[in-house]
């Protein structure tokens, strides 16, 4: 039986404990939310979507990315940032969203749902619905490397590297739908590099080296066109 003294002892602890473990959970990060634009120079419908994107990657909760696709290449201008694997990445999702078809402007929010994306409250709107929620990886990124921590997903998760432009990069068009206009590209993807498959626990990956001048974002997804389960950036 404890003494009163002990008693007291025993319950300051058991509090301390209690506010450590509580702060631990409160020193926490807010997830990291994604905002993927699939845009293309040679679309008129696009300079609004790249616009708005623009406003919302000054945001420090969010990771905005300009992906330019290839399929306006053909009709008068030809991209000065389209990879066809950023088409792939696009169909990717149209199968995971349970779309026939792609299109530009498209803004995929957390890999989680989508919107034309041509004005700050549309996106807005879906980051509301399809906000990443707290608890999910632990995505460290540092010193040549990229640590994962967390409980196994349902299924094998996909983990991208992406390397972006830092700033916006005015593109003067002399063709096509936007002929005699600049556009502004935000955070424009220059490389988009798969590191591997993450099934929980703890990994450590391999971040291959890159231009100086880009910077460097990770990407843990539920599946070839899935939803985000977290991210990270340098």
């Amino acid at each position: 039986m404890k003494t009163p003294i002990a008693l007291a002892a025993t319950l300051t602890l058991v509090t301390l404990s209690g506010a450590t473990l509580a702060g631990a959970a409160s020193a926490q990060p807010a997830p990291l939310q994604v905002v993927e634009l699939f845009t293309s120079q040679g679309c008129s419908s696009c300079p609004p979507a790249d616009a708005a994107v623009a406003q919302l990657a000054a945001r420090p909760e969010i990771l905005a990315l300009s992906f330019g696709v290839t399929y306006w290449d053909n009709l008068g201008w030809k991209d000065t940032f389209a990879q066809s694997k950023f088409t792939d990445r696009q169909w990717a999702y149209a199968r995971g969203l349970k779309h026939g078809n792609v299109g530009t402007p498209q803004v995929v929010v957390n890999g989680r749902t989508d919107v034309v994306g041509q004005s700050v409250p549309e996106i807005d709107g879906a980051l509301r619905r399809a906000a990443l929620p707290a608890g999910g990886p632990q995505v460290t990124l540092a010193g040549g490397n990229v640590a994962i921590t967390g409980a196994a997903p349902p299924r094998a998760a996909e983990v991208w590297l992406v390397r972006y432009e830092p700033n916006a990069i005015q593109v003067p068009i002399k063709r096509g739908e936007n002929g005699g206009k600049t556009l502004s590209v935000q955070h424009a993807v220059r490389e988009l590099t798969r590191l591997g498959d993450w099934t929980g626990g703890t990994r450590t990956y391999a971040v291959p080296t890159g231009p100086a001048n880009l910077k460097t974002a990770v990407l843990v997804q539920a599946g070839s066109g899935g939803p985000i389960l977290a991210a990270a950036r340098s």
